[in-house]
């Protein structure tokens, strides 16, 4: 027994590591189907990492955020620096369902967000985007009615036209500033899907069973007149909704175990 314990340890310390875990993150949500309570969700699912960002001892930072009329989040988007802070985050990626009872409701509703979470590029060697391959616009920010709220063309739209990637910023008053997060947040995106790619083509690296961090896939259920969420890839339920929502114990344990799985499954495809 101790021999084979032994010889597991070798085998999961020689495993091949995944060359963004020791990387910050950029974490970014979006709103789903569920009009206004799947907005109210994705402030509390990006509200959820903050909190399990600051039990870690990582730094967060606030990139952008998308309010709504009832004061939830359209989307957001923020940095989190720490160790190994990828290596926690990445499994995160997907869609999470939520299914409660909302304010003036008595039927359960279920609605969605999406989160991604990308490796930060943190120096032009990981990729280089040409300027030639770039579409920047710049317009005036507006307010979550449509109203302009600057009077000046602070916001910034940056498209990486050979992937069509996408990204637009207005949080900041200055464009500079706007400007260098949109940039910040394009070139993770665009290294991601690179690196994604590469994972794919290689049989080693494989995340059949764990699912490869497509945003489309439903990954989690916060089911809370049942006080439960489930991870379906894992197959694994946790109570206590409440210390989920604030990134206590039952987040921490989802993580320890998918991070778990993605060692057996690579132990597996060898």
């Amino acid at each position: 027994k101790k021999s084979k314990k032994l010889e597991r340890e070798i085998l999961l310390a020689l495993l091949p590591k995944d060359e963004a875990d020791e990387a910050n993150v950029i974490l970014e949500v979006r709103a789903g189907t569920g009009g206004e309570e799947s907005s109210l969700f994705t402030k509390e699912i990006f509200e959820m990492y903050r909190n399990y960002a600051s039990s870690k001892g990582w730094l967060w930072e606030k990139l952008h955020m998308s309010s709504t009329d009832v004061g939830g989040f359209r989307e957001a988007a923020a940095r989190v620096i720490g160790q190994d802070a990828f290596a926690h985050l990445k499994f995160e990626s997907g869609v999470h369902r939520v299914q409660r009872v909302p304010v003036n409701d008595v039927r359960i509703h279920t609605s969605a967000t999406s989160v991604a979470v990308l490796p930060e590029v943190e120096n032009d060697f990981d990729i280089v985007l040409n300027p030639s391959d770039l579409k920047i616009d710049t317009y005036r920010a507006s307010g979550a009615g449509g109203q302009h709220v600057n009077t000046t063309e602070s916001a910034v739209r940056i498209t990486h036209l050979p992937t069509n990637t996408t990204v637009a910023i207005q949080d900041e008053r200055s464009q500079h500033r706007n400007k260098s997060k949109a940039m910040m947040i394009l070139k993770s995106r665009v290294y991601n899907a690179e690196r994604e790619a590469r994972q794919r083509a290689n049989a080693s690296l494989k995340q059949a069973a764990m699912g490869g961090g497509d945003r489309s896939e439903r990954i989690r259920t916060y089911n809370f007149p049942q006080n439960r969420v489930t991870d379906h890839r894992i197959n694994s339920t946790k109570h206590g909704i409440d210390k989920m929502m604030a990134g206590l114990e039952p987040l921490d344990e989802l993580v320890s175990e998918l991070r778990k799985k993605e060692k057996e499954d690579i132990i597996a495809s060898m």
